[in-house]
């Protein structure tokens, strides 16, 4: 079991947060996209995320949640924000890439035209500006370093491993920094881990702990098998083949997705006691769940599972359905862990 796993935040049992990312007010930008298109530039655009920033807090807040996010109103993309900050990385001459495995997929996406530095932070500033409009903890989340290198195209490095651990002392720089300025939890997305294990046994793991040095607050990795918008799930791969590697990380905990998948809870026992961000709740345009519905997802983890280490979630973003109906999920997301804690 290796050393200094970030601990564990004191948060309520069955604690109510989400992966991140919220429907982009229809003022601020084009809704229902993963990559935002701005309405305006320059100071009007930062006027504008300022206020849609607010609105998220104040909706989070009104909703009940624990554990709240800035609602990622400034990206255009998840990758671009963060390493838009790196040397190293053209996010501006973007090329054609097909991503994932086994899923037909091209996208647009950066270049690595040279050795990955971090020039400056990117979201410390961010977080600043949430935590003066919320007395509530805070969550930031960062892209992980496999899936950095899954959705560029590498023109510079000998192996995808090398430019792995480049980004991966980039990413740690900037969780230390959000860590210095008080963020309450973090979060690591890697989805690609998800869809290669092979890679994550080979350096994936690796590099996710290398993210982790010097990093004490709860730290969490989002593995995500399921997508907004509805795409293809890639679910011939599961958590049973992947979760082993990661328990030889430092990583605190991890987001599983069970809102709409099959898999059988019962895996979750080789997590030990680390946080589990249990999403319970289906992120793209299916209905609103019953809340009894939500409660057996959960129920039926619990005999697995304390429920003082669980955080309920929807399985991955929500920024590509309505702001009406990420309300409603989250509505009925927080009633069904009341119901629970109401029981235990």
């Amino acid at each position: 079991m290796p050393d200094q796993i970030p601990a564990q935040a004191p948060f309520r049992a069955l604690a109510a947060t989400s992966v991140g990312s919220f429907p982009r007010p229809a003022w601020l930008a084009d809704s229902q996209r993963s990559e935002a298109t701005f309405r305006m530039a320059g100071d009007a655009l930062k006027e504008a995320q300022d206020d849609a920033t607010i609105v998220v807090l104040r909706e989070q807040e009104e909703l009940g949640l624990d554990i709240l996010t800035d609602g990622e109103m400034r990206r255009t993309h998840f990758i671009f924000h963060i390493a838009g900050q790196w040397d190293g990385i053209d996010t501006e001459n973007l090329v054609n890439k097909t991503i994932y495995r086994n899923r037909t997929a091209n996208r647009m996406v950066p270049r690595i035209t040279g050795k990955i530095a971090r020039r400056t932070a990117a979201s410390v500033d961010d977080l600043h500006f949430a935590k003066a409009h919320t007395t509530r903890p805070l969550k930031m989340a960062v892209p992980g370093p496999m899936t950095v290198a899954d959705s560029a195209e590498n023109e510079f490095y000998g192996s995808e491993e090398e430019l792995a651990f480049d980004a991966a002392i980039a990413i740690n720089a900037e969780l230390r920094d959000l860590q210095a300025a008080g963020c309450d939890a973090l979060q690591i997305d890697e989805p690609a881990m998800t869809r290669y294990h092979d890679k994550v046994a080979a350096y994936g793991a690796k590099a996710l702990d290398r993210c982790l040095d010097g990093i004490t607050v709860p730290t969490v990795v989002h593995l995500c098998y399921g997508y907004p918008g509805g795409g293809y799930r890639q679910h011939q791969y599961e958590y049973k083949d992947l979760l082993p590697h990661l328990m030889q990380t430092r990583i605190g905990g991890f987001t599983v997705e069970y809102g709409r998948s099959s898999f059988d809870p019962q895996v979750l026992k080789m997590c030990g006691n680390r946080i589990i961000m249990f999403g319970c709740v289906d992120p793209g345009d299916a209905p609103v769940p019953a809340v009894e519905t939500i409660e057996r997802r959960v129920g039926e983890a619990l005999a697995y599972i304390d429920p003082k280490q669980v955080w309920l979630a929807p399985d991955c973003g929500l920024m590509t359905i309505t702001r009406a109906l990420a309300q409603e999920k989250l509505r009925v997301m927080i009633e069904a862990g009341k119901r629970l804690r109401a029981r235990l």
